[in-house]
Parts: structure tokens; C-alpha cells; sequence
């Protein structure tokens, strides 16, 4: 059975497959492909593992021994599903593979500004603290997170998983309501209160049309004055201008921002044009810490093995 991996350094370096190779003997790695070679590289493959390449209708049907597409990832934006569908071949997805990461990782950010970590660190190594008149200095704003109140938007296991922790640093936790819904209940606040009451918004939602620069300047002005964001989930979230402007101004304490709605963004982006302490930005690596990265390959062969078996895991079609 010929199978081919097109991206597989999208991955990153140091992973084992193993787990994948011990299934598919005859598995073939390329560490990128162009999409003018896509067509060419898969041949007569029967399994396609792929990250970020795009998958289209014309591919699907110009590659006819395609029984398996293997994703390394939970969203299936870069794989036309309907055509998949009807040319019979399976699409799987992995899930729940890099939870620790990202939660660990709001965590990081979000300690990082309430702590002023970055302002401090950069302190002493500019010799303030060689020259303090008193054991410490005590120049930047230090918060603590139980006094809190932290609000979710996506509530999956993402957001559950943050969720756990922030109960850990004894925050208050709200949670919006699905965007694009008006349903609220006893477990859920709207949108628009989740805003107002929350010192810190963590995203963890999918990007869809109900949430296509969901904070906006409109959103930004209805949070309180001194909050902090933090976006770990799809960079077109967020508008990235009106974010800036909410920073600038001071009516957002701080911002940290692990994703771009153009990665990479090689035409820029306001947000990477903002120098400022009060704004983190990381290279999208919230889901990638060793351990997650080697669990997405784990679940990759997880789902071949079931496909092989006639069972049906992680099934998007």
C-alpha cells in the first residue's frame, strides 16, 4: 500500500514514525511540496498524510486511488470534504492531541503579562536592578490571577482545558455563549457580559463566518479597561488593526497573540508593526511543545489502524 506525507516538516524536527511506518512499510516523506508537484508526488498513492496542503476537487479527481487522507490537524479548511465524499474517500482528523500545550501556553502568556515577566527581565539585563537603592525594584505592575476573571470564547476542549487551570489559580471562569447564538443558560453568559465582566478573554472558538473578526473596535470597546486578550485559536479572530488601536490607546492592559490571519505573514501585519511591552506575539507554537507534536503522529497511526481494520475513528467523512 504506496502512501506519501507532503508536508511532514510542517511537524517540526525529532518526532518517531514508527507508529506510522510499522502500518504503511512503504511509506514515502517529503518534508514540503509545492502545489504544481502535489498532483505528481501523490501518484498512485492510497493514503495522503498532509498538514497544510490543500487537497482540491480537480486534485481529488485527477488522484483515483486515493482511499485514506490522514490529517495532522483538527481543522479541515484546506481539504474539499464534499468531494472527498464523493469519490469515497476516507478524511480523518486528530483531536484533543495538544491540549496540554496550548493550555500551558495561554498560561505562560497570560503570567508573563500580569507579571510584567518580559518588563522585569528586560530590566536587569539594561542593569536596573545593579543600580536599585532597595533589594528589589518594583517598576511595572504585578497582578494576581485570583483576583481575576477569566472568559472563554470556545468552549471545546480547548476551552475546557484552560478552564481547568484558571479554576486551579482560583479565577472566576465565565463562558460565552456559541457565536452566532442568543441562547443563554445557567452555564453560559452572552457575548456582550462575557466583555464587559471579563478581565481576561482567551479564544479558543473555530473561524467561521459567525466569527470572522468577532473582536472588532466595536468588541474592544465593550471589554473593561484594562483587559487582557489572548488569541491561541485562528488569527482572523481578530481585526488586527482595531486591536492596536485598543492597545495604544491603554483601554487594553495587554494582548497575546499565537496566531496571524495570514501565516506566514509575509505582507505584515499591524500587529507585528506594534513595539510595545504591553503585546506578545508567538510564532504560532501554542499547539507544538514536543510531547503534542508527537501525539499527533501517534493519532495518525491510531486512525490508519482503524481505517485498516474497518473501523471508523476520527471520521470526518
Amino acid at each position: 500500500m504506496k502512501a506519501v506525507f507532503l508536508d511532514y516538516a510542517t511537524m517540526g524536527p525529532g518526532l518517531d514514525l514508527h507508529p506510522l511506518r510499522s502500518l504503511l512499510p512503504e511509506l514515502e516523506v517529503f518534508d514540503d511540496t509545492d502545489d504544481d508537484q502535489v498532483i505528481a508526488r501523490i501518484g498512485d498513492a492510497e493514503f495522503v498524510f498532509a498538514n497544510k496542503i490543500r487537497l482540491t476537487h480537480e486534485l481529488l479527481d485527477s488522484a483515483a486511488e486515493i482511499r485514506f487522507i490522514g490529517l495532522t490537524a483538527t481543522g479541515t479548511d484546506n481539504i474539499d470534504v464534499e468531494a472527498a465524499r464523493q469519490h469515497g474517500v476516507a478524511v480523518c482528523n486528530i483531536r484533543a492531541y495538544c491540549t496540554q500545550s496550548v493550555v500551558e501556553h495561554v498560561f505562560g502568556l497570560l503570567l508573563t503579562l500580569t507579571h510584567s515577566l518580559n518588563r522585569y527581565a528586560a530590566a536587569v539585563r539594561a542593569g536596573d536592578w545593579q543600580r536599585a537603592p532597595d533589594f528589589c525594584i518594583l517598576k511595572f505592575p504585578i497582578r494576581e490571577l485570583s483576583a481575576m476573571t477569566l472568559g472563554i470564547v470556545g468552549y471545546g476542549t480547548l476551552g475546557q482545558g484552560v478552564a481547568g487551570i484558571a479554576q486551579a489559580f482560583d479565577m472566576k471562569v465565565l463562558v460565552a455563549v456559541r457565536p452566532g447564538s442568543d441562547t443563554v443558560d445557567d452555564d453560559r453568559v452572552s457575548f456582550e457580559e462575557l466583555l464587559e465582566r471579563s478581565d481576561v478573554v482567551s479564544l479558543h472558538c473555530p473561524l467561521n463566518e459567525q466569527t470572522h473578526k468577532l473582536f472588532d473596535a466595536a468588541a474592544f470597546a465593550k471589554m473593561k479597561d484594562g483587559a487582557i486578550l489572548i488569541n491561541t485559536a485562528r488569527g482572523g479572530l481578530v481585526d488586527s488593526a482595531a486591536l492596536v488601536d485598543a492597545l495604544q490607546s491603554g483601554h487594553l492592559a495587554g494582548a497575546a497573540i499565537d496566531v496571524l490571519p495570514e501565516e506566514p505573514p509575509a505582507r505584515g501585519d499591524p500587529i507585528l508593526d506594534y513595539k510595545s511591552d504591553n503585546l506578545v506575539v508567538t510564532p504560532h507554537i501554542a499547539w507544538a511543545s514536543n510531547e503534542a507534536r508527537q501525539n499527533s503522529i501517534d493519532e495518525l497511526a491510531a486512525n490508519v489502524e482503524a481505517f485498516l481494520a474497518g473501523e471508523e475513528r476520527n471520521r470526518v467523512v
